[in-house]
């Protein structure tokens, strides 16, 4: 980067990037999952996977909220010379770090519904719902500070790791307009031209 700045990525985004695979991928595991009776039959099956649909996804939302608010209270306003990752570009280079995880995941779920059904998709889901939530309180965060929280692309890896890893020292911040991604996330809506 010129003049010593660095390449940027927002945190939610990063959060948010495995949400949607991980919950389809879990979802369709699900279904196809629930055909086989498997060891436990379909009833115990899908009820022990609503249990840990549940489980996951209050564990990954709640995991790390510590570490998380400690960053943003750490928090230094990003350089002049800082480059703002887009978006699409962060959730790409996530997805790709870890589709093979994902497929291994999938696979595993389809696997374990031969011994308790849809259980394995449901756990999957779970975990996509969990990164969803979480995103959802950082957007919180957020708009409680009027900063958006941005992590040094370099500290996460080559693939997008955890944006509160051991990695990572510190996170910068911006206004609340900056980028092309709203306060959790999500794309930026922009008002239609009239």
């Amino acid at each position: 980067m010129a003049r010593g700045g660095q390449g940027l990525a927002r945190v939610a985004v990063v959060v948010r990037a495995g949400a949607a695979p991980l919950w389809w991928t879990g979802a369709v595991a699900a279904g196809i999952g629930a055909v086989p009776q498997g060891l436990t039959g379909r009833r115990i099956g899908v009820l022990a996977g609503a249990a840990l649909f549940l489980l996951a996804a209050a564990g990954v939302a709640l995991a790390h909220r510590g570490r998380y608010a400690a960053l943003a209270r750490g928090a230094v306003r990003a350089g002049k010379y800082d480059v703002l990752q887009d978006r699409a570009v962060t959730v790409r280079d996530w997805r790709r770090g870890h589709r093979w995880w994902l497929l291994l995941g999938g696979a595993a779920a389809l696997g374990s519904a031969f011994a308790v059904p849809a259980a394995g998709g449901l756990l999957l889901a779970g975990i996509g719902a969990g990164l969803r939530l979480k995103a959802a309180w950082l957007g919180r965060l957020e708009r409680a500070g009027q900063t958006l929280l941005w992590v040094r692309v370099d500290w996460l890896g080559r693939y997008g790791g955890r944006p509160a890893g051991k990695a990572v020292r510190g996170l910068r911040g911006t206004g609340i307009a900056a980028g092309d991604a709203a306060p959790g996330g999500t794309r930026r809506r922009t008002a239609a031209l009239v």
